[in-house]
């Protein structure tokens, strides 16, 4: 259509005067938006190289697309007074739905901000044990009511303060809606300060079915992927309020602890006779404890005869002390227990399923299969060679051994 033709048309036509005003208005929001996103990531880019961080600009992408998007608005914004014929309604209302908007890509594009951060201090060595994850996203809480405030007053028409005042009738009703925030809150700075918890440690919580590797450590939530890779979720004031076991310090030692007892027929525990200590002497983890007790025994029994009493009150060597002096020699010995951590051979009370004899030391490893392969040789030998003490294990007698018994029994 020819020049003249528009020209004398428009006047006639004032919407079509207000539709072009909104298409070229779109155009140049359009325009704006992807000239200010490849501005903001160069600066973005450049801004990381000056820094020497561990970050490349697409990290920042999210930042930059928000911020971008505010852009836009800012046009909108600005360019509607310019659109002929349009109702004042229309652009005050426009107006106020963009300042709304300009509020809220901003905050989002803090929030993401944030998580840059927070990806940053991850890569600390510090992070582990001093998390800020949940500060942050304090941080955030405060950020997103602040801009609820922003954009209902925008939209409004009202000043900020007038709604700020409006909040102290509802501050009840803010303390119990906001109470486990509040308590998580207080729960992680507890945390956190008094290093009670930290990625990558072992928990158990058996109130709430934890018993593995702590993966995240957030405001609300600590997240635990237990053994059989389940992820369980725990409130994080729980953690305060509730015992739970960390395992953090038996790694940070070195060793882990075997307690373990070998259950003893007690019916097999007698004296041993002389011809029988002379052979054990051939083991020789006890050859030197036999020796000094054979030299501690003579000498009592030879002041005791001496004094003229009777033989039954002399001291004689048994095999479940021998055992007991085997053990401990064997753990001495054994190359993979800590020789420096506790180590006890030691007899606990009778039991009606046998007489139990513990074992309680730490491996020098805390690798969760190294230490079952370590305690299981150690008890796989004991096991073995209890029978050159006369010693057994007691066990109960199961189907087999009453079967067995009852074919032994004469027939009447």
């Amino acid at each position: 259509m020819p020049t003249d033709a528009l020209a004398s048309l428009a006047p006639e036509t004032p919407w079509i005067q207000t539709l072009l005003g909104l298409v070229l208005l779109a155009l140049a929001a359009t325009a704006v938006n992807l000239v200010v996103k490849q501005v903001i990531l160069r600066l973005f880019a450049r801004l990381f190289d000056g820094m020497s961080l561990a970050i490349e600009a697409k990290d920042a992408l999210p930042i930059v697309r928000r911020l971008a998007n505010a852009a836009p608005a800012i046009v909108i914004s600005r360019g509607v007074s310019l659109v002929p014929h349009l109702p004042a309604e229309v652009e005050m209302v426009t107006r106020n739905v963009c300042t709304a908007f300009i509020v809220l890509f901003l905050v989002l594009a803090l929030s993401a901000a944030l998580d840059l951060v927070n990806d940053l201090y991850q890569r600390r060595p510090e992070a582990r044990s001093r998390p800020i994850k949940g500060y942050l996203q304090v941080v955030k809480i405060l950020l997103y009511g602040g801009s609820l405030i922003l954009i209902a007053a925008a939209l409004m028409e009202r000043s900020p303060l007038l709604l700020l005042s409006g909040l102290g009738a509802m501050a009840a009703v803010l303390m119990l809606v906001f109470k486990d925030t509040i308590l998580s809150l207080v729960a992680s700075v507890q945390l956190s300060s008094n290093d009670m918890l930290r990625v990558g440690d072992w928990i158990e919580m058996p109130q709430l079915n934890a018993d593995g590797d702590v993966i995240d450590i957030a405001l609300h939530t600590v997240k635990v992927q237990n053994w059989d890779k389940t992820i369980t979720t725990i409130p994080t004031h729980r953690l305060i309020s509730e015992s739970f076991k960390n395992w953090r310090g038996m790694f940070e030692s070195g060793g882990r602890r075997i307690k373990r007892a070998l259950m003893i027929d007690q019916n097999s525990v007698r004296f041993l006779t002389d011809e029988e200590r002379e052979r054990l002497r051939r083991f020789a983890l006890i050859d030197d404890y036999l020796e000094r007790k054979r030299q501690e025994l003579e000498a009592w029994n030879t002041e005791l005869i001496a004094a003229g009493k009777d033989p039954v009150n002399a001291r004689r060597v048994t095999n479940i002390g021998t055992f007991r002096a085997y053990v401990h020699a064997y753990l001495r010995a054994h190359p993979r227990i800590h020789q420096n951590m506790t180590m006890l051979v030691r007899q606990l009370a009778p039991t009606a399923e046998g007489l139990p004899l513990e074992i309680y030391c730490f491996t020098n490893t805390t690798a969760w299969a190294e230490y079952e392969q370590i305690q299981a040789d150690i008890f796989d030998h004991l096991l073995a060679i209890m029978p050159q003490f006369g010693l057994q294990v007691f066990q109960a007698p199961a189907g087999h051994d009453l079967r067995g018994l009852r074919e032994t029994q004469p027939a009447e």
